[in-house]
């Protein structure tokens, strides 16, 4: 063995030889129990991060404890390569974005292989290959087939300067990221999935104790996307005619509601800028034609109208109440999305926040129908109270005062519906999904376009359509509208002349919607999946972070759904448990520049600033640094923004492959995993670190010294249970295997668990014993000794597989054990836990006084004897006479005298 534990050498031995073995390939073998593991895969963005780091090893630790428990154990990896930084990329360096994405995923597949992942790379797949989105256009066109696809238009981000339409995320202040031009809404054409079909049985499923594996928190973040809500849905007649003499919508404005219990409380209706009514109204005034343009400027989602400042404009239109037949005016809000309902809301502000404000702001009346026992209604403070359904009564609501809520919103139903103007309805948040981009780099729509017969699906025997790769986007629009080998000879399949293909492309939720099944069939080129997913399907657990639950997990719901809907699938939901890690936090220092910009500094130029107490009050640099301001000299104040989430962007993160070049990567594996819980958030610390660094030091060099003691036969006492009925253990052994064996039954317990933060603690405490186990005069002793550091190195093994692998074979383990990936996992011997002899705590006149060594199976008699004779008791009694003895057993004596 080597003198000294070289984590470079041990690492790369322990990788040539699980390549030599083809260590981590995994055939589906019915014999065994089955388990598939899988984190969720990353976008190949240039390198891995330290969050990486932690959810894959908390992966490969499950995945090599079931494989020791004879488990047959699936771990893939692959990539979620479409998307928008690879076309941002491209702009920023004039190369294509299939370049960069490629080069990036070598790299990145490199650093995972470097951590001695216990990846099965057969099954890899790239979003971006068509041999994997060619089955993103068959099953979009299944869905065609059925109707769960169809083509409406759509809302949208339109840059007028680039042509082009943006993500939410591209519009800063109403802007374009880019050209900085005024953003527009447009409307224009897009494919959708009908999810809301299947709103119902989604929902049911995280409500229905169905997804028992799933962290509550995310089961109802999934439960109020969805939203089901129970109300009414009622039409405000009016006699508004359009320009044709007809009345606008029928005569009829419809809204929803869930507290049809405040339709008395009505004082304004609001209405999307888009909604007929406001068109109409704009038309004869220029002021609410410009307000409403102004209103194309913001979001178009729900998410972000929620953070927007409440803005709207009167349009000189009334409608009639359904039940008073008061006028009520209509304003048009930038609050009110067009897609959501019918595009109009009734105003109670007395009974709604975001009312009330809207309100307040524009002077509109403010009337209370819903009254609460003992609270006090505050007509310039909004009313917490309200939101709870249960406590109020109806007031001022004529015949429906002193009601109920329950009873309230019957009533009025009923009348609504005996006038013929509204129903019971139940409504949903949830939305189709629109699954049309304007953009390059993803999974091109099978679509063409020929002007006699419209939109038209590309025959199954023409897939995939190939995304050419040669693009490079220069933000003047979607560069496949003008690649001429895109379009060259495409023709229409109905009636064979010349067409156009569709350059929307998928949106890449698509992509990451159903990888995890393409992995149980990785090389088939006949089916989507085929008998992989039969015996793998569901996913047993799924590891990722807490910013995926909605939307990634919701669309991998539906579209496992549908998939089993169409034959393709035997399972219902894709995934049994979920674990969302938490982050990986580390400080973040920053400094105002003259100009008025920001400059962050990393943690390794910077040190604390402390007061009296230790708190941290600020910070300085301990290093010179540049800066906006030029170079800055040692000493030179610094913010302290306190702990947040590893950012390139400030600073603040730590490059995996430093830590595993200058530590090893079973460093940065232990230290990922001992820190802190899986689910709960990870405080970088450097000193922790370099602590994970020397117990692997400890552990190795206690290693070197068991391979120098010659202890003869000593290696037989590790073949199993079976072997060590046959030794006599002498007292020392005895201990040490109680020791071993009581922390080994809870490490066990804690794998069971995913609590890898305890098995650490584990393997420290048996660490600590082994180097405390001075007796090596008996071959039992030497058995003792074998034994216990063969279960800590079984117990460490997953979270430190490259140093566990090396000292396992050079002390011979794997001669009567077999190599490590396979050797069984070491069970609690039930004669190890049984002493001879018990310590309990011996006390005088209820003080603790020491302690006395009894026989395990002593009597109240024998204990009382054995304390009245130990010279803790005798000198503390100064010759005084017990009075009782009181004995708790497994606990204490307490002599009183």
């Amino acid at each position: 063995m080597q003198e000294k534990y070289a984590p470079q050498d041990v690492e790369r031995a322990a990788h040539d030889h699980w390549t030599a073995r083809d260590a981590y390939r995994v055939t589906e073998d019915t014999s065994k129990k089955k388990f598939y593991a899988c984190s969720m895969l990353p976008y190949p963005s240039g390198k891995l991060h330290m969050g990486h780091v932690r959810n894959y090893t908390i992966n490969d630790m499950l995945t090599r404890y079931l494989r020791m428990n004879g488990y047959n154990v699936l771990m893939p990896m692959g990539w979620d390569a479409f998307g928008l930084p690879a076309e941002n990329a491209a702009l920023k360096n004039g190369v294509p974005p299939a370049k960069w994405t490629y080069e990036n995923i070598a790299y990145m597949k490199k650093q995972m292989q470097a951590m001695g992942l216990a990846i099965d790379w057969s099954r890899e797949v790239a979003t971006c290959d068509p041999t994997y989105y060619q089955w993103n256009q068959w099953l979009f066109l299944k869905m065609l087939e059925k109707g769960i696809a169809y083509r409406k238009t759509q809302v949208v981000n339109w840059d007028p300067v680039d042509q082009t339409v943006l993500a939410n995320e591209q519009v800063i202040d109403g802007k374009g990221w880019r050209t900085g031009a005024t953003v527009e809404k447009r409307e224009i054409p897009g494919y959708y999935l009908k999810i809301t079909d299947y709103a119902e049985e989604l929902l049911g499923f995280v409500t229905g104790d169905k997804l028992p594996g799933w962290p509550e928190r995310v089961k109802l973040m999934q439960e109020n996307w969805i939203g089901k809500s129970e109300g009414v849905r009622f039409a405000f007649p009016h006699d508004i005619a359009g320009d044709d003499g007809a009345l606008i919508g029928g005569g009829k404005m419809y809204v929803f509601t869930t507290r049809a219990d405040t339709i008395m409380g009505v004082t304004f209706c609001a209405v999307a800028p888009e909604h007929p009514l406001a068109a109409h109204a704009a038309r004869a005034n220029p002021q609410l034609a410009a307000f409403i343009e102004e209103c194309k400027s913001g979001g178009t989602t729900e998410a972000e109208l929620a953070t927007q400042e409440k803005k709207g404009m009167p349009t000189g239109l009334f409608v009639t109440h359904p039940l008073t037949e008061e006028k009520v005016e209509v304003w048009v809000g930038n609050y009110v999305l067009m897609g959501y309902g019918d595009g109009a809301v009734m105003g109670v502000p007395a009974h709604d926040e975001r009312d009330f404000a809207f309100a307040l702001k524009y002077g509109i009346e403010i009337k209370q129908v819903v009254l609460v026992d003992g609270e006090h209604f505050d007509y310039h403070q909004w009313n917490d109270w309200y939101g709870d359904k249960q406590r109020g009564v109806t007031i001022n609501s004529d015949s429906f005062s002193g009601l109920s809520y329950k009873d309230a919103v019957a009533a009025v139903a009923h009348a609504l519906q005996a006038k013929g103007l509204g129903e019971t309805k139940t409504t949903w948040r949830l939305r189709d999904w629109g699954v049309s981009r304007q953009r390059y780099w993803g999974t091109p729509i099978p679509i063409i376009h020929c002007d006699e017969h419209g939109a038209v699906p590309v025959p199954e025997k023409d897939l995939p359509v190939v995304l050419p790769t040669d693009c490079v986007p220069d933000g003047s629009g979607n560069p496949l509208h003008k690649h001429e080998g895109f379009h060259a000879g495409v023709v229409c399949p109905v009636c064979g002349k010349a067409a156009r293909r569709e350059t929307d492309t998928m949106d890449t939720f698509v992509d990451s919607s159903w990888y995890f099944m393409r992995y149980c069939d990785p090389k088939n080129s006949e089916a989507m999946v085929a008998g992989g997913a039969d015996y793998w399907m569901p996913m047993d657990q799924y590891i990722g972070g807490i910013e995926h639950a909605i939307l990634h997990l919701l669309y991998a719901r539906f579209w496992t759904k549908v998939m089993r809907d169409l034959g393709l699938v035997k399972v219902d939901e894709p995934f049994t448990k979920l674990l969302t890690q938490g982050m990986v936090l580390n400080h973040i220092y920053s400094r105002r520049t003259a100009k008025g910009g920001k400059d962050y500094f990393w943690p390794h130029d910077v040190e604390h600033v402390l007061d009296e107490g230790g708190k941290i009050v600020g910070a300085k640099l301990k290093n010179e640094a540049t800066s906006g301001d030029g170079l800055l000299p040692v000493g030179t104040p610094i913010d302290y923004e306190g702990v947040g989430t590893m950012s390139k962007s400030k600073n603040n993160g730590v490059d995996p492959q430093d830590l595993i070049e200058k530590y090893g990567a079973d460093t940065a594996r232990l230290y990922t995993m001992f820190t802190a819980p899986p689910e709960a958030t990870l405080e970088w610390n450097d000193a922790a670190v370099e602590g994970s660094y020397r117990f692997l030091r400890r552990v190795w060099n206690f290693g070197l010294k068991l391979s120098a003691m010659d202890l003869g036969a000593a290696g037989a006492g590790v073949t199993g249970a079976k072997a060590l009925k046959d030794v006599e253990f002498g007292k020392e052994a005895k201990a040490l295997r109680l020791e071993i064996h009581t922390v080994l039954k809870q490490v066990d317990y804690d794998y069971q668990r995913m609590q890898y933060n305890t098995v650490v603690s584990g393997a420290m405490k048996m660490i600590n014993a082994l180097e405390d186990f001075k007796a090596l005069d008996s071959a039992s002793a030497q058995v003792a000794l074998v034994e216990g550091f063969g279960i800590l190195l079984r117990c460490l093994y997953p979270a430190t597989p490259h140093v566990a692998h090396s000292l396992w074979s050079q002390l011979g383990y794997a001669g009567s054990l077999g190599d490590l990936l396979d050797a069984p996992w070491p069970q609690v011997d039930p004669d190890a836990l049984v002493q001879d002899e018990i310590e309990l705590m011996l006390q005088v006149n209820g003080k603790l006084r020491g302690s006395v060594h009894v026989p395990a199976q002593a009597d109240k008699a024998e204990i009382e004897r054995i304390a009245l004779a130990s010279e803790a008791f005798v000198a503390h009694a100064a010759g005084a006479a017990p009075k009782r003895v009181i004995v708790v057993p497994g606990r204490l004596v307490n002599v009183v005298v």
